[in-house]
């Protein structure tokens, strides 16, 4: 394999299965997989989303286990209050900028 080589979103997902991961990581992994580029969701409306409203902690420790962390877009997960929450793969610096070349003004610099 190529190390240039692209796989596709659907690709992706499907590898999601071989990794090491619970049923609830792939949903929130795979409903991430959604999200627009140039757009958020809230750990809660992620949670909502998927269809567990009160687990908007463990959406954000799932997000921690993403394997393919900037093709399963994380980063476009913030807090509800506007900030950008934290980031596993680089820390709020590496977000906040992912996050700005995608086109995000965030309302709450905090």
């Amino acid at each position: 394999m190529k190390s240039k080589e692209r796989f596709s979103k659907k690709e992706i997902l499907r590898l999601l299965e071989n990794k090491n991961l619970t049923e609830f990581q792939i949903k929130v992994l795979k409903a991430v997989a959604e999200i627009p580029k140039g757009e958020t969701i809230s750990y809660k409306g992620l949670a909502r989303k998927i269809g567990n409203p009160n687990a908007y902690r463990a959406v954000g420790h799932a997000l921690s286990k993403n394997p393919f962390p900037i093709i399963i877009p994380c980063h476009r997960v913030i807090k509800s209050s506007g900030e950008i929450g934290n980031y596993s793969f680089g820390g709020k610096v590496k977000k906040q900028k992912l996050l700005t070349k995608e086109g995000y003004k965030s309302k709450n610099k905090k």
